[in-house]
């Protein structure tokens, strides 16, 4: 990834730039025992907000006028840099990166470690969140190589240069547990779970890029290839997605649909 443009910031770099009037932190934790140890200068944004909510399929990109809406709160511009945060690894904060980068937002990274790692480190915390300043944001620009729906995914299932990543458990990938009508995965994907990549013993940091790149070369993950990454809502699986754009994976899409989306389609192929 561009280091003039990282999709991942460590604590410290954060920090150098708190003051910074061209940066944004939004937190997207859930747990009440963060609302009062805040990373200064920060807003707070439901989680929730990042999803379309629609049954079966709440995984799904928001409809277009509640994007717009989510971007004035968060005073989106051009020249804004945004950091998102949260409680649980950063699957939240991977979601809200990756939908601004499907709107052609570059200028956003995931806190590596979120608040577990900040107080660790002892930097300094806030009682209050920040409101920004609101602005009108009208105009949603889609880089559709940063996603991929059913459709797309039908049509390259016997493509070689095609990589579908499953974020998901080892039960959920088996089909032993359920949270669709069906249970299983896509053909051909490769179950490589969230959690894998993140070091708890670093207060849920990515692990180091030595310890990835073995992994994704254990599964034969390889960046000549284009890498499909879904889980069931395109939350775990949109960490995977940065995870991937931070090691310079260079053709990565997110399947928002996911697993809701195919199994619950009678028609989709499965595998157990």
């Amino acid at each position: 990834m561009n280091k003039q443009n990282p999709i991942l910031i460590d604590a410290s770099q954060l920090n150098s730039q708190i003051g910074n009037s061209n940066l944004q932190i939004i937190n997207l934790c859930s747990s009440p025992e963060y609302n009062n140890l805040l990373l200064p200068r920060s807003m707070w944004l439901d989680h929730r907000d990042l999803y379309n909510h629609h049954t079966p399929t709440p995984g799904l990109v928001p409809p277009t006028n509640n994007l717009k809406e989510l971007m004035s709160r968060i005073g989106l511009r051009k020249e804004l840099q945004v950091i998102a945060y949260d409680d649980e690894g950063g699957g939240h904060a991977s979601r809200l990166v990756w939908l601004l980068h499907l709107i052609n937002h570059r200028y956003a990274a995931v806190l590596n470690g979120g608040i577990h790692n900040w107080i660790a480190e002892g930097l300094q915390t806030s009682p209050k969140d920040t409101i920004a300043t609101r602005i009108d944001y009208d105009e949603i620009n889609r880089d559709e190589s940063v996603i991929a729906n059913k459709k797309y995914i039908i049509d390259r299932l016997d493509d070689p240069e095609i990589i579908l990543l499953d974020a998901r458990t080892s039960k959920e990938y088996s089909g032993q547990k359920l949270f669709s009508t069906r249970g299983g995965h896509i053909p051909g994907a490769i179950n490589l779970n969230w959690i894998e990549s993140i070091d708890r013993k670093r207060n849920f940091r990515l692990k180091k890029t030595s310890e990835l790149e073995t992994i994704l070369d254990d599964k034969n993950i390889s960046k000549d290839k284009e890498i499909i990454v879904y889980c069931q809502t395109h939350h775990r699986s949109a960490h995977s997605w940065v995870m991937l754009k931070y090691l310079n994976y260079p053709k990565v899409r997110g399947y928002a649909g996911s697993w809701s989306e195919w199994g619950n389609d009678l028609n989709t192929p499965i595998h157990q």
